[in-house]
């Protein structure tokens, strides 16, 4: 069984206008909530085989609280995840490495949002900063993964536990 984890960034900083969207960094609240949702993750799960993160720096951040927590050495940066599509993020996700068996991937809005209502029962207008969710595949390897095979296992963030 393969599971899946997607989370979105933790909350960034706008104090610097003159950044490019791509080096924005955590602000006090995304340094807060990163770690809490890291713990909140490794309550649930056993392991992580593979992180795989956008190239934001709010990203990158994000991942970096989440590995002093779960501890997990494979970690790689997919640029498709940046401003990607629904179909870029399933294309990183059909290429992971079929001996892994977990994957946690961090990215962004709207496209996180828009892949968890594409397999959930209950739609959300909105995936909170750090928000995750779980995908649950019986699929037999993750270039096979879709909507017939997967499901949503669960659904947490922030304000869940604040």
């Amino acid at each position: 069984m393969k599971r899946i984890y997607f989370s979105r960034h933790a909350k960034s900083s706008w104090g610097d206008l003159t950044l490019k969207d791509i080096d924005r960094p955590l602000n006090s609240r995304g340094k807060r909530d990163a770690p809490l949702m890291a713990e909140k993750l490794a309550q649930k799960i056993d392991q992580i085989d593979i992180c795989i993160s956008s190239p934001a720096k709010r990203t990158r951040s994000s991942a970096k609280q989440f590995r002093k927590i779960l501890q997990f050495d494979d970690y790689s940066i997919a640029n498709k995840i940046y401003h990607g599509s629904i179909e870029d993020v399933m294309d990183v996700v059909h290429t992971i490495d079929p001996k892994h068996e977990s994957a946690l991937i961090f990215g962004h809005n709207p496209t996180f949002t828009y892949l968890y209502n594409k397999f959930c029962t209950a739609p959300i207008d909105n995936l909170p900063t750090s928000g995750l969710f779980e995908l649950i595949s019986t699929a037999p390897s993750w270039f096979d993964i879709d909507t017939t095979n997967t499901k949503v296992g669960f659904l947490i963030y922030p304000k869940m536990y604040l």
